[in-house]
């Protein structure tokens, strides 16, 4: 299973959406150089008001441009970098991969998912109704959220658009994503 690369993206001040960039610096154990969310304890705000201490799960934020494609259907347009993740995907059902699927991007870099975003009222802010269309229910009532993975990284490099992405399953029994 391989998937590519279509956009990069990162932020080194708190803001919902994040610039495309050129290439993006995955550093290990840390995340994207410069963003905002690297580091090795949690990031985000809500998080860190929470308990500062935590490790940060949420290095690096990936979507699949897929999602993109489906939203722009019931109206809305997105943009890569837009919904403030770091990698914008294509080719890779990214949400249906299990806890711990390895993500080899480009020559060097490497990711290990640790779980879903869980998506805030911030997309509402962005555009009003957002939120709906990126969390859902299925048909047995669970809650599904499609706004894209978080990972950590456990080996550096550059990533640029147009890498490829070379997905590693791991060993089973695989556990589904779960919000993180």
């Amino acid at each position: 299973m391989s998937g590519t690369v279509t956009a990069v993206s990162s932020n080194g001040e708190y803001s919902f959406t994040k610039p495309n960039r050129d290439s993006i610096t995955l550093l290990p154990g840390l995340g994207v150089e410069g963003d905002v969310h690297a580091g090795v304890t949690v990031k985000h705000r809500s998080r860190v008001a929470q308990d500062p201490t935590q490790p940060n799960l949420r290095q690096v934020h990936l979507i699949h441009e897929e999602l993109f494609d489906e939203v722009l259907e019931e109206g809305f347009k997105v943009a890569p970098g837009e919904l403030g993740e770091n990698v914008t995907t294509r080719g890779i059902d990214l949400p249906a991969l299990p806890t711990g699927t390895l993500l080899r991007i480009g020559d060097e870099a490497v990711v290990k998912i640790t779980g879903l975003r869980n998506p805030c009222l911030q997309i509402d802010a962005f555009q009003d109704g957002l939120l709906k269309q990126v969390v859902g229910r299925d048909a047995a009532g669970n809650i599904v959220r499609k706004a894209g993975i978080m990972s950590i990284v456990t080996a550096g490099g550059v990533v640029r658009p147009g890498d490829r992405i070379r997905v590693d399953l791991p060993a089973e029994p695989h556990r589904p994503l779960e919000r993180v």
